[in-house]
């Protein structure tokens, strides 16, 4: 079946937000299965609210992939009120449950985004990328960022990733590993060590 790309239809935000937990490794940092919901639940409400580009990759009409950008500039799409106060109430709850872990990733994230911005100015950020886990390969990716290029063609856009990831994906993509940063995240008894990546692109 052939793949369409259209802008992300809101019936399948909670089939994004799944995909996400495997795709991008959120069940790394977590076992609790309600924990994990939330966390996952969280992460999406606040990467969409960011969002003025919002692009879904379609088998007939099921979703396979989906990509989110911050364009500088931009009107967000989804604006809702009950996203942002979730996103509130859930960073407290984050902010107590794993205050060490998610300090020293924003803290890294924010290290690299300075670094970089020293010597570029970027017009936005890919702030979520994902594809259905079950049928990578199939080009999915690569359509997606197709997509946003064309729509903000000439723009240079940034995205953090890290090396738990298929960040290699990217370097074939022609995106350039500008910063990098070695971190451990320290979660209940588990220590995760990882080194996160900044990538750049002029679409």
């Amino acid at each position: 079946m052939d793949i369409e790309i259209q802008r992300l239809k809101k019936k399948d935000f909670d089939q994004a937000r799944k995909f996400a937990i495997e795709g991008m490794n959120l069940n790394r940092y977590i076992d609790q299965k309600w924990i994990l919901y939330l966390y996952s639940k969280y992460f999406w409400c606040s990467e969409v609210t960011k969002a003025s580009q919002a692009i879904g990759a379609y088998m007939g009409d099921t979703l396979v992939g989906a990509i989110l950008a911050n364009i500088e500039g931009q009107p967000k799409l989804f604006n809702s009120f009950w996203y942002q106060q979730y996103v509130t109430c859930a960073n407290f709850i984050m902010q107590v449950a794993f205050a060490g872990a998610k300090k020293e990733y924003d803290c890294a994230n924010k290290e690299m985004l300075d670094s970089f911005k020293r010597n570029q100015q970027p017009d936005g950020e890919i702030n979520f990328f994902v594809v259905d886990p079950k049928i990578n390969g199939k080009g999915i990716g690569s359509k997606l960022l197709d997509a946003l290029a064309k729509r903000e063609k000439g723009k240079l856009l940034y995205l953090f990733t890290d090396s738990g990831c298929t960040y290699q994906f990217y370097e074939r993509r022609g995106f350039e590993r500008t910063e990098e940063k070695d971190m451990t995240l320290v979660i209940g008894e588990k220590e995760i060590p990882f080194t996160g990546f900044l990538y750049s692109k002029r679409m």
